[in-house]
């Protein structure tokens, strides 16, 4: 994959004798559906704009396991975990950062139980900390001048892993009318995707979960909606066709709306 730039993998660094700072997990979505795509390039755009070294596994790059898990085969899991386990650490990687929850609360959580040990960190706290360290400099282009902006939390990142005020901090530097949504942070409402329902029809019910998340950003009167997960991304996206709101309503990721307001 190539945004203006080759995307050089872990193998390649090594094999020129560099070893990258960070590892870019680029999970199955940001791979291969079409949308997170963009997010990934994205990501990569401002990786490169911060100046910092970084690869990805490439082919060797494989499913966490984590729709295994949730779905109840344990056992596939740990042998999908193995695998990644025993390539990570062959490139004695130490720091990844993903923009999917999902891959970001595996990594983090249930690897080390299987002697996976690595500080993973979310796309959202990586951009974070660059304002911070004054690597990303917001220019606050107006860009999003006087947009009503509501922010998404996906399950994984908030109420799994309480990371609630690093996509918030990096929207407030927007020039935009932030809002939030009746159910947000630890009271957040999954977007219909978690628990490995992305892979699966609904069972019957009296509405779908997205359907329910995105009446509650129609009633926001938020114009533009900022997601952190590609799975959540899909099913906003879906909601918002069915309630043809395509016209009024944008969503867009963090990394996306850092890279617009920043000018990258």
């Amino acid at each position: 994959m190539e945004t203006n730039h080759q995307i050089p993998t872990v193998a390649e660094m090594l094999a020129e004798g560099n070893i990258p700072d960070l590892l870019f997990w680029v999970g199955c979505a940001g791979s291969f559906d079409e949308r997170a795509q963009r997010i990934t390039k994205s990501i990569c755009k401002i990786l490169r704009y911060a100046g910092i070294k970084y690869a990805i596994l490439g082919v060797e790059e494989t499913c966490t396991g984590d729709p295994a898990k949730r779905a109840g085969n344990e056992f596939l899991f740990q042998m999908q975990a193995m695998t990644t386990i025993q390539v990570l650490d062959s490139y004695e990687i130490k720091k990844i950062v993903t923009a999917c929850p999902h891959c970001f609360n595996t990594l983090r959580n249930e690897y080390p139980s299987l002697g996976g040990y690595y500080e993973v960190i979310h796309h959202t706290q990586l951009i974070q900390s660059l304002i911070d360290e004054g690597k990303l400099k917001p220019l606050d282009n107006h860009e999003f001048k006087g947009k009503r902006i509501t922010y998404h939390d996906p399950c994984y990142l908030g109420r799994a892993n309480e990371v609630y005020e690093a996509p918030r901090e990096i929207l407030e530097q927007l020039d935009a009318d932030l809002v939030e949504l009746k159910r947000c942070k630890s009271n957040g409402l999954c977007c219909g995707a978690g628990g490995a329902q992305m892979f699966k029809e609904p069972e019957q019910g009296n509405k779908d979960i997205n359907i329910a998340r995105t009446e509650e950003i129609i009633h926001s009167k938020a114009s533009l909606v900022a997601s952190a997960c590609p799975f959540c991304m899909t099913m906003l996206r879906d909601g918002i066709k069915l309630k043809e709101k395509e016209d009024s309503i944008q969503i867009l990721d963090i990394a996306e709306i850092t890279v617009k307001s920043n000018g990258i």
